[in-house]
């Protein structure tokens, strides 16, 4: 058949009903009788299962495969388990194909063949006492710890060969840049006195949840080589398979599985929840398993029957059809349940469908309960792709379709904040952009309906092409693994043609500044390891394969601007205790009230606390000017919270009232008894 021909079976009515399968078997299953291999292939006219002793030696057995219903192949392979390699050798189309299996659970190096694997064999002593980080927020609650007492999410994204690769994090060599760093506690930076690095250096900033980039098994990284080598992993190779790179042994099949495992277990054991990164719109190549047992079943397609490119990396996975949508949907359930995830970050998410998203968001619903398994990606694609009709791509303009608990990014804040994020040199509010006023405010409400006063509606301009539900579906950021860090988009802006390694105060005020909105703002926070001490990485805005030494995160930095560091972890420490800042609920934009301009490039609002938080109102000013603002306190009580000097103000309590100067390019914040 053609390429067109096949998109045309594929969508038929006809090849559903015929080969559409809707078992949970497929893949590799040890069993006592040996290995029950399935496969799902509709097109085949014979397939064979090739058996190895391990990841590089030939083949010792092969087993042919019977053809089942729905497209099915199956075999029961006798005396052999947990360990066993494999992979298919089929005939279609008058050719002879051999493919790994794409329901793989583990692999060899490079993951060009499948393992076979027991994995109650791979659990870490303890993981069965493991918990997702629901339940140990709630247990540590229970105990009077002060652990996340608002149920408030702050997610830290991390790179695992980044957060230790640098000598001086202090990580034994042979585990720096590997899952099992994340493991080790006492470290500590070498030469710059004690501060804590790696984990003990989490557990202090107060973070909530780690976001790994991908950890699954990706394929533009040779695993058996050197370790300096590094990309992103945004290019997928084995969906359900750990990256071996990451490992301490790629060559065992099992390891992989066990380290990624022990890492988890050891963020979940201090409080610390584990986004997992996934990619489900593009492969690495087009010569995947997926293509070899279904050709161009799992990729979408142009009316010609050519690939669609809406990923920009040269195809895309058709999601509208049935067997990719329940691939995909099985692949994070499986994630969820085996490896203990406590959510998922879609990439590319406008290239999956709304339908896609909500199904899934229902599953891990009614499994983990409404809403504790965090879901959320980026509503846009690279390019556009021809969706099947009926199905609506999950972009911004579609965001009032999804489910409350399903999540974006929030480019209007990012960009309103340090400014445009592909025109380097375009400021934002708080490092010399002018007219954001507005943009800045409708921020503070997550993007939600408020109001500056009652004659001007803030979100008119947006409510269209931006039809935000809740702040639960807001992901607040302003810097992450792409485009330039927030200190380097800060320098371009502020000091043009300077070193990234200067020490700039001016710009260190207007750091503190962005971070102090952004952090004011309803909806979720995300921010980019690193973020919190000046991160650079010397310019480079698409780092996806740049050296290690630009993607690392430098810890010396840490304590050079510790200043910055202690801000945010104020700051982090601040917002958990904020009812109005963390309220997640449809009418939470009620609680910002008085929204004013009393001047071009300064903001002031108040915002509404629960009764009984310690601090019932807000007054919170934002001065992007580079002159002091006199400001008069609404009448009432009020307590210094937070300044350019200090995010623990609120520590102290410290009694104001009257008129109030807030300092150039700055954040003040009062609160109320």
């Amino acid at each position: 058949m053609t390429t067109k021909e096949y998109k045309e079976y594929y969508e038929s009515k006809t090849f559903k009903e015929k080969y559409v399968y809707e078992g949970n078997d497929l893949g590799a299953a040890c069993t006592k009788q040996g290995i029950c291999f399935k496969l799902w292939s509709p097109f085949a006219e014979d397939v064979a299962v090739n058996l190895y002793k391990d990841g590089e030696s030939r083949k010792f057995t092969s087993y042919p495969m019977v053809r089942e219903e729905k497209g099915v192949w199956s075999c029961m392979a006798a005396g052999v388990g947990h360990g066993t390699y494999y992979d298919f050798t089929l005939e279609m189309n008058g050719e002879t194909v051999k493919s790994y299996d794409p329901w793989a659970r583990a692999c060899n190096c490079n993951g060009g063949r499948s393992m076979a694997v027991d994995l109650s064999k791979t659990n870490p002593e303890g993981w069965e006492t493991d918990r997702n980080w629901f339940e140990v927020k709630n247990r540590k609650e229970t105990n009077n710890t002060a652990y996340g007492v608002s149920g408030e999410q702050i997610i830290y994204e991390i790179h695992v060969k980044d957060f230790s690769y640098d000598k001086a994090s202090g990580v034994p060599e042979a585990y720096r840049g590997k899952y099992k760093a994340f493991t080790l506690e006492g470290m500590s930076l070498r030469g710059e006195g004690r501060l804590p690095t790696c984990l003990d250096y989490l557990k202090e900033l107060g973070i909530t949840h780690v976001q790994l980039l991908p950890v699954y098994d990706y394929g533009s990284v040779d695993e058996s080589g050197a370790s300096s080598q590094f990309n992103w992993g945004y290019d997928p190779k084995n969906y359900n398979v750990p990256e071996g790179s990451y490992s301490t042994d790629p060559y065992n099949g099992e390891v992989r599985i066990r380290e990624l495992k022990e890492l988890i277990q050891s963020l979940h054991k201090h409080g610390i929840g584990v986004i997992m990164d996934v990619v489900y719109n593009h492969t690495y190549s087009l010569d995947s398993c997926f293509t070899r047992t279904a050709p161009y079943y799992y990729y979408r397609q142009n009316e010609d029957g050519s690939y669609s490119n809406g990923s920009d990396c040269g195809n895309d996975v058709a999601c509208e059809r049935e067997m990719c949508r329940k691939y995909i949907l099985d692949s994070v359930l499986y994630w969820a349940e085996e490896y203990h995830m406590d959510g998922f970050r879609f990439d590319l998410m406008g290239l999956l469908d709304v339908g896609l998203l909500n199904d899934i968001r229902k599953a891990l619903d009614e499994i983990y309960g409404k809403g504790r398994i965090l879901v959320y990606g980026e509503p846009w694609s690279a390019a556009d792709s021809p969706m099947a009709a009926g199905y609506v791509p999950c972009k911004k303009d579609a965001i009032n379709l999804l489910d409350e608990n399903v999540g974006v990014f929030c480019d209007n804040t990012r960009d309103a904040v340090k400014g445009h994020v592909f025109y380097e040199e375009v400021p934002g509010f708080v490092n010399g952009g002018t007219g954001l006023e507005t943009d800045i405010l409708r921020s503070v409400t997550g993007c939600v309906s408020g109001t500056i006063d009652k004659e001007q509606d803030l979100n008119s301009a947006i409510s269209s092409e931006f039809p935000v539900k809740a702040p639960s579906q807001i992901i607040n950021y302003i810097s992450a693994h792409d485009n330039m860090t927030l200190w380097d988009k800060l320098m371009v802006t502020m000091k043009p043609g300077q070193s990234f390694d200067t020490k700039d105060e001016e710009v260190i005020r207007a750091y503190k500044m962005a971070a102090a909105v952004y952090f004011t703002c309803q909806g979720r926070l995300f921010f980019l390891g690193g973020e919190e001490s000046a991160r650079t990485k010397y310019g480079d805005a698409n780092s996806y394969k740049s050296p290690p030494e630009v993607n690392q995160i430098d810890w010396r930095r840490a304590y050079e601007y510790e200043e910055i560091l202690e801000y945010y972890k104020g700051l982090i420490a601040f917002r958990k205790q904020m009812s109005g800042l963390t309220d997640k609920s449809a009418a939470a934009y009620q609680r910002v009230y008085d929204q004013a301009i009393p001047a071009p490039g300064v903001v002031t609002f108040c915002v509404r606390n629960n009764d009984t938080d310690k601090w019932k109102e807000l007054f919170i000013c934002y001065n992007s000017t580079e002159e002091g603002i006199e400001i008069w306190l609404p009448k009432g009580g009020w307590e210094l919270l937070l300044d350019e000097t200090s995010s623990v103000l609120w520590k102290q309590g410290e009694t104001v009232e009257g008129s109030q100067v807030i300092a150039p390019i700055s954040v003040k914040i009062f609160g109320k008894r």
